[in-house]
């Protein structure tokens, strides 16, 4: 297929500059190409030796709390924190084969987050459905954020 919006495997799809595209419709393109998790599959997961990554800005973090031992990364710098290759890596972020987690305040900045690691070769990376909020109400772990101290 042309580069024309053709599918390229790791749930984006090109947009020529021709193609308009509402962000309901690129979300659905970006998930299409991946299966996200629910709270309990991501917290099985992270049992399991995923990476949880939390992308929502500080002061949500600070507002709702944090999931105990998710990496913290502003969206701003996510894809420079979680390139293996990167010179400005994590820790964590030791391989492309790694499982990733990508969550954010309620799902929907983590899909567009998920597309972009898929491009840096990150293949095993999804998203949490709902986000934090959908962590926080199923009765999940979270600590308290700096508001509540």
């Amino acid at each position: 297929m042309s580069g024309d919006g053709a599918e390229r495997g790791d749930g984006a799809e090109r947009v020529g500059a021709s193609e308009r595209v509402g962000i309901d419709e690129l979300l659905e393109r970006v998930r299409a190409g991946y299966d996200r998790v629910g709270p309990q599959e991501a917290a099985a997961a992270a049992t399991d030796g995923a990476l949880l990554v939390d992308i929502r800005y500080a002061a949500l973090r600070d507002r709702d709390g944090l999931i105990p031992g998710a990496l913290v990364v502003e969206r701003n710098e996510l894809e420079w924190r979680l390139d293996p290759q990167g010179s400005h890596r994590a820790a964590e972020a030791v391989s492309h084969d790694l499982p990733v987690v990508v969550i954010c305040n309620e799902g929907y900045a983590s899909s567009l987050a998920v597309a972009s690691l898929r491009q840096l070769g990150l293949h095993r990376t999804t998203d949490l459905i709902g986000g934090f909020q959908a962590w926080r109400a199923a009765g999940l772990p979270v600590t308290p954020g700096a508001a509540d101290g």
